[in-house]
């Protein structure tokens, strides 16, 4: 389809995107660069962010940057289970055969902790996602799961990744004990107006445009209509291409960016 009609080789808006070729926005340099600090210092960290904003992207490339000889890494999205799920999948992620009750629970998960890092030395990497789901029952398990040698040590890297508001429910006196405890809070921002038009100018160059593709007043309207947001810009950009191969436009102007906003309802 458009692919051929823009002799492109592959699809240059897709989610398969390795970690080498991302646009080093500086929303995502900055975040990067917050959780390197937390792997270097350890302890617990908030990375939070809009739908749509690049946090999932930007964890994984954490994640594969990260040397298995010196971190094992356990990623668990809360959306995927309950409470006692996400206790018996750290269990078995760090290498214990899960008990049934949460008490036995949590002295597993301390001592797999504990063993890895003293015995081993490979520091655990935890990364939680979607927590602004969490109930405040569990998170109010993480401070206490958490606390090792009555809080003399962290022998682990905890990142709590989700939505804005994950922090506001942190501020809450409820959960001051694990709100303290964060060291590093980053929250994902938008692409800036320039960005954006770089971004695609890049991910069509990756994917073999010889020429541009997006006229100036296009990458504009695209960076007005998805306010910078990447998910929103690999929606409009795709299905601009889809509409200029239909309308068999060598081009992609500010009318087609309109027709595709219109069509995602973002008029």
């Amino acid at each position: 389809m458009y692919k051929t009609f823009y002799s492109l080789s592959h699809e240059p808006f897709s989610k398969e995107m390795k970690p080498s070729d991302a646009y080093l926005a500086t929303s995502y340099r900055e975040a990067l660069a917050g959780l390197d600090y937390i792997k270097r210092t350890r302890g617990i960290g908030l990375f939070i962010g809009e739908p749509g904003s690049g946090k999932t992207f930007t964890l994984r490339t954490f994640k594969e940057s990260l040397n298995p000889s010196l971190y094992h890494v356990v990623y668990f999205p809360l959306s995927t289970g309950g409470v006692m799920d996400f206790y018996r999948g750290l269990a078995l992620g760090l290498g214990e055969e899960p008990k049934y009750r949460k008490v036995d629970l949590f002295y597993q998960i301390q001592q797999g902790i504990e063993r890895l890092y003293t015995e081993r030395r490979i520091t655990p990497v935890l990364i939680l996602d979607e927590m602004h789901l969490a109930k405040d029952a569990f998170l109010q398990d993480l401070a206490i799961l958490f606390n090792f040698q009555m809080d003399s040590t962290n022998p682990f890297v905890l990142i709590l990744a989700g939505l804005p508001h994950l922090q506001t429910r942190l501020r809450l006196n409820q959960h001051r004990p694990l709100n303290q405890r964060i060291i590093m809070r980053y929250q994902m921002g938008p692409l800036t107006k320039e960005e954006v038009g770089q971004y695609i100018e890049q991910r069509m160059k990756m994917a073999g445009a010889k020429i541009p593709i997006f006229t100036p007043a296009a990458l504009e309207a695209i960076a007005l209509q998805s306010q910078g947001w990447p998910r929103v810009i690999n929606t409009l950009a795709t299905t601009c291409l889809l509409y200029g191969y239909q309308m068999k436009k060598e081009q992609i102007d500010e009318e087609i960016v309109r027709m595709a906003a219109e069509e995602h309802h973002l008029y």
